[in-house]
């Protein structure tokens, strides 16, 4: 009796000390990490920025794996139904991880419920930016011409549901104004577009039209960040240009499921943050036109939150909704 005794409590210690053994020897083996779009991308340029330090703090190989489809949700999909043990992992958009709750009938995964939240990673703010031949040169004279001319302007994206998308209707609704969205498959196509003056305003990532602005190509209006830009000093904040409450960041961040270990999540968080702010992967980023986050589970956690909460009051109130 006594030896079923120490045995079965053998056995529980080894139950309880199960994550914080599985922490202290992770990882054992390679690690992959998804991608749920294509690559080139923001979510891909920042899981390839980190990926080497991570294999050098830990000591194992970082695989990129892209799983691109259905907006995000077929790679969000694979890593909800993963193994919960820090093998698998994810960085995902605002989109993958916000937006994509309130956007789908039908969602494949439930970002608030099918994930443990890493690291907030990069962010980078949106900016208005107008056709040269279009009349509007602020933002007030874009707002007084949009109400002037009730449902004329047109507002290129790449896609429904896409956080330049969704800064447009949220710019409509602070605004009190009207427009006429024009999704593209891509925000190349809204830019090349926008450019060529079949569409007149649009709220694009900053790095991927600074160039047309700096070039005179495109007119910036104003900047979603809470701050100027540095490389675009001149061009002021939404809030400085009249429209209280609308900043806004495209971002990304990294997740695993939910059921992975704390200490695996604090583990891989910490690797991660390093990576993030070590200096040559941070001036990387940067000259890309990102600003590195890097803060911890919990503070990612509640963010995903408040964007969730925020985007589904955007999407309900215009009525979006797709299958």
């Amino acid at each position: 009796m006594n030896k079923l005794f120490c045995a079965a409590a053998a056995a529980g210690a080894v139950l309880l000390a199960g994550p914080t053994a599985q922490a202290a020897g992770y990882p054992e083996k390679p690690v992959t990490m998804i991608v749920p779009f294509v690559p080139g991308g923001s979510s891909d340029i920042t899981a390839r920025s980190v990926t080497p330090m991570l294999t050098q703090t830990l000591g194992q190989t970082f695989v990129v794996e892209n799983k691109p489809g259905a907006n995000s949700a077929i790679g969000a999909q694979a890593l909800a139904r993963s193994t919960p043990d820090g093998y698998t992992m994810m960085v995902g958009s605002i989109g993958t991880f916000a937006i994509n709750e309130a956007l789908y009938k039908n969602l494949a995964y439930n970002p608030s419920k099918d994930f443990a939240y890493l690291t907030q990673a990069v962010r980078n703010p949106n900016v208005l930016v107008a056709a040269t031949k279009f009349p509007a040169n602020t933002v007030a004279e874009l707002v007084a011409y949009a109400k002037k001319n009730p449902g004329s302007v047109s507002y290129a994206s790449s896609g429904t549901g896409s956080s330049d998308h969704l800064s447009a209707v949220l710019f409509r609704q602070r605004t009190d104004s009207t427009g006429v969205d024009v999704p593209y498959k891509g925000g190349g196509a809204a830019i090349a577009d926008l450019l060529g003056g079949q569409v007149n305003v649009s709220f694009q990532n900053l790095g991927a039209v600074q160039n047309h602005i700096k070039a005179g190509k495109l007119k910036a209006l104003a900047i979603t960040g809470d701050t100027r830009a540095t490389d675009l000093p001149d061009v002021p904040t939404l809030a400085e240009a009249g429209i209280k409450d609308m900043v806004v960041y495209s971002w990304q961040g990294f997740a695993v499921p939910k059921a992975t270990p704390p200490d695996v999540v604090e583990k891989l968080s910490k690797a991660l943050q390093d990576a993030l702010r070590d200096p040559k992967t941070k001036q990387t980023l940067q000259g890309l036109g990102f600003e590195v986050v890097a803060n911890t589970p919990q503070q990612f956690a509640a963010f995903q939150q408040a964007e969730v909460k925020r985007w589904k009051d955007v999407i309900q109130k215009a009525n979006i909704q797709l299958e």
